[in-house]
């Protein structure tokens, strides 16, 4: 199969018809086979029975519904298991993304041999309230993950199909899969502008607080891709640091107070801060310790993407 288009909503049923037929439309005129997967997020609406009817109509069409609202990364993780085209398609369900993208973004996995491709809404139908937090979102991203992406965030992307089948999408880690997949191994990341089109139907499902989530998601990534494994080379270091500053503070101190008879070693604010130092120091130490038992005990911790092998017996 040539093509996956895997598409997360929650409340969306008068877009749906549009935008499987607008889909349909485009996949027959590049001759590509294909298949939609629609995965409904515990819409309260009508979302299911259209995307019911929808299959029974075109059998290219596929649907899963979660019990709940699980938010769009659990719909992307589960779609993207059950996705078998070469290349997996992204995008949003509101008829914002225009599918007359994906030929030429197909094109940039399939003969340029990007790993990931990510759409840019350089021209977007948002008010500054929106553009303005995305813009500097996006630039610390960019700062932090190293990837010159200008839209991280864009819902529209086309992955190789290795890259969705490497990489575990969980929490709000949606807006970072290009960070994820560069974990993963896989750096050929590429971006192409794309049409942003204004809302047809019903409202954004976000709000402000996608901002402040999204950083510290951010930071939590940056963390967690550097450390995860390696946590004591974070704790350890910064402890070992923060605790031989504090020795050296009250050996000085110590040196005063026995040799030169200067002062009590208690009158000194010095003398406290040193001591909070060693104190911070042994405490940052021993989470480094306790964080590396725990890495090291996890049932994941040999867990390596292997791209190729030859010449030996899988098992």
């Amino acid at each position: 199969m040539n093509v996956s288009v895997v598409i997360p909503l929650l409340n969306e049923e008068e877009s749906l018809p549009e935008l499987a037929a607008w889909i349909d439309r485009v996949m027959q005129a590049n001759n590509f086979s294909y298949e939609v997967i629609f995965v409904d997020d515990g819409s309260k609406d009508h979302s299911w029975d259209v995307i019911q009817n929808l299959q029974r109509e075109n059998r290219n069409i596929k649907g899963i519904k979660f019990r709940r609202n699980y938010g769009k990364a659990a719909a992307l993780n589960v779609g993207f298991h059950e996705s078998s085209g070469d290349v997996v398609f992204t995008m949003d369900a509101d008829l914002q993304d225009s599918p007359d993208e994906l030929p030429e973004m197909y094109r940039m996995i399939i003969e340029q041999g990007f790993d990931l491709v990510s759409g840019w809404k350089k021209k977007r139908h948002d008010p500054v309230s929106k553009t303005i937090p995305t813009k500097f979102y996006n630039w610390s991203a960019r700062r932090m993950s190293g990837i010159k992406l200008h839209d991280f965030n864009c819902g529209l992307k086309a992955y190789k199909r290795a890259v969705v089948k490497s990489i575990e999408v969980y929490g709000d880690m949606h807006r970072y899969i290009p960070f994820l997949a560069k974990w993963a191994g896989f750096s050929n990341i590429g971006e192409k502008v794309v049409h942003h089109q204004k809302r047809k139907f019903g409202k954004t499902k976000y709000g402000l607080d996608r901002f402040y989530k999204g950083y510290l998601d951010l930071l939590t990534i940056t963390f967690t891709s550097r450390f995860g494994k390696r946590p004591m080379h974070f704790f350890g270091l910064w402890g070992s640091l923060i605790f031989i500053s504090g020795f050296i503070i009250a050996g000085y101190l110590a040196y005063e107070k026995f040799f030169n008879q200067a002062f009590k070693m208690t009158e000194r604010p010095l003398f406290f801060f040193g001591l909070l130092a060693m104190i911070v120091g042994t405490q940052l130490f021993v989470a480094g310790f306790l964080g590396e038992m725990v890495s090291r005990s996890s049932s994941d911790r040999n867990n390596y993407l292997i791209e190729e092998m030859i010449g030996l017996k899988t098992t």
